[in-house]
């Protein structure tokens, strides 16, 4: 299963990202590629512990049940997943800023390897070990690429 420390794997998804234009429309779901990108960006943040996820009780409960599904599974996310409110990006982005900022926190998460991964726990999933952020995070980031068909 692809993870984000794995260079390899890092490598993949920046090149993705890379190619993203602001013009491309999604295949699914109302954010543009720009909004995309920084929601994407905004769970980094999570993720490297810059941002404390909000805590979802009935996340909590139902999440507990789909966890090992989503993070044991090879199969890409759903389309049209529910996100967490705080991650909602509703005002205009800016593409080339927001992949700048969105690539500058994959590479802090996979350089700080699991000693810079957050210990405060996912808002629907609950606790997370690094590794499992490492695949939750690359699952997220491959749901958005495949948005925009790259």
């Amino acid at each position: 299963m692809k993870d984000l420390f794995d260079p390899e794997t890092v490598e993949e998804v920046q090149a993705r990202i890379s190619r993203l234009q602001a013009d491309t429309r999604p295949l699914w779901g109302r954010m543009t590629c720009a909004q995309a990108v920084a929601h994407c960006a905004a769970a980094m943040e999570f993720a490297v512990g810059d941002t404390v996820p909000p805590r979802m009780i009935v996340g909590r409960i139902i999440g507990k049940i789909i966890k090992p599904m989503v993070l044991r599974e090879d199969e890409p996310m759903r389309r049209n997943s529910p996100t967490v409110k705080g991650l909602v990006v509703a005002d205009r982005r800016h593409l080339p800023t927001e992949q700048k900022r969105l690539t500058g926190l994959i590479n802090r998460f996979a350089v700080n390897g699991p000693g810079g991964c957050t210990t405060e726990p996912h808002s629907f999933f609950g606790p997370l070990t690094p590794e499992e952020w490492a695949i939750l995070m690359y699952k997220h980031l491959d749901h958005h690429l495949r948005q925009f068909g790259v």
